[in-house]
């Protein structure tokens, strides 16, 4: 097998994860506080950080001299998990799926005044003509509108925000420290709210709290692996599939079944995000040095 298909692989095993965590997540939010669920969900994820750390390159790689940066990078963290979380238990699964798909396309236009980075008029083009989608979804001002699109969006936004600072900062910090990071400040955040909602949980939600921080792991270091074996032009696509798995398991589970607009606007943000990544290849393969016989 290609390293290429190798990495297509771990990145729909990731997506996979990262579906099976939020369907749980959804599930604990029906009886127990964002604050709660995040609080277990790191508490679970961190050891397990600090073990694949530990295994590449010792724990010393989770040292830094930028702690201001990790912190700004881990209440953006924290915010994009609060988000999210409360917009599972306000939306059906597959809605709050395909809007969270705009976190790439806020990429692209941010990182024009955030990175310097010059945005060419396709993947600017295609952005727009997303976001176009992202409202098909929300469908501010319709009957069907509620609060939590907003919310999802926002959370999206962070999400986006998380993704530039990386872009700025991975290359001059470790991989596993800035993940590891990005996970503590939630976990910290959550420890100081948690006395305020704690509700105690009855022995089959444990399963669930555990569950969930070791799918979000799972889903980290199986992404983290596709992009090492594929080009991320060639495997970020593949992240659409959540959607196929968003529709899977809230059907199964709640009975959700998305409506028209769902589809048509899921469609779009999807082709837009696909565009993109067509086109970012398509740059790469031109920058890369020729060499003559």
């Amino acid at each position: 097998m290609s390293s290429s298909l190798v990495g297509i692989a771990y990145m729909c095993l990731g997506v996979l994860c990262l579906a099976l965590g939020d369907a749980v997540a959804k599930w604990l939010g029906q009886s127990f506080a964002p604050v709660q669920i995040i609080f277990f969900r790191t508490l679970v994820s961190l050891p397990l950080i600090a073990l694949i750390a530990s295994l590449n390159g010792g724990l010393r790689t989770l040292a830094t001299h930028r702690p201001k940066v990790h912190l700004l990078r881990g209440l953006i963290a924290t915010g994009t998990m609060y988000c999210f979380v409360i917009g599972l238990t306000l939306l059906p699964l597959a809605t709050a799926t395909a809007i969270a798909f705009a976190a790439p396309l806020f990429v692209t236009l941010l990182s024009a005044p955030m990175l310097n980075e010059r945005v060419e008029r396709l993947p600017f083009i295609a952005s727009l003509i997303g976001f176009a989608g992202v409202l098909v979804v929300v469908r501010p001002g319709a009957e069907g509108f509620q609060l939590g699109g907003l919310i999802v969006v926002g959370a999206a936004v962070c999400y986006a925000l998380l993704m530039i600072t990386a872009r700025r900062y991975g290359a001059r910090e470790n991989l596993w420290a800035m993940v590891f990071y990005v996970t503590l400040v939630p976990w910290l955040v959550s420890t100081a709210l948690l006395p305020f909602f704690w509700l105690s949980p009855q022995p089959v939600h444990w399963f669930g709290f555990v569950g969930a921080g070791i799918l979000g792991v799972g889903a980290m270091t199986c992404i983290t692996l596709a992009f090492r074996h594929a080009p991320a032009s060639l495997a970020a696509p593949f992240d659409y599939t959540a959607m196929i798995w968003a529709v899977i398991l809230g059907w199964w589970f709640w009975g959700e079944m998305p409506d028209l607009w769902v589809y048509v606007g899921s469609g779009v943000i999807i082709a837009s995000g696909v565009a993109i990544a067509i086109h970012e290849r398509q740059v790469a393969i031109k920058a890369r040095p020729t060499t003559s016989a």
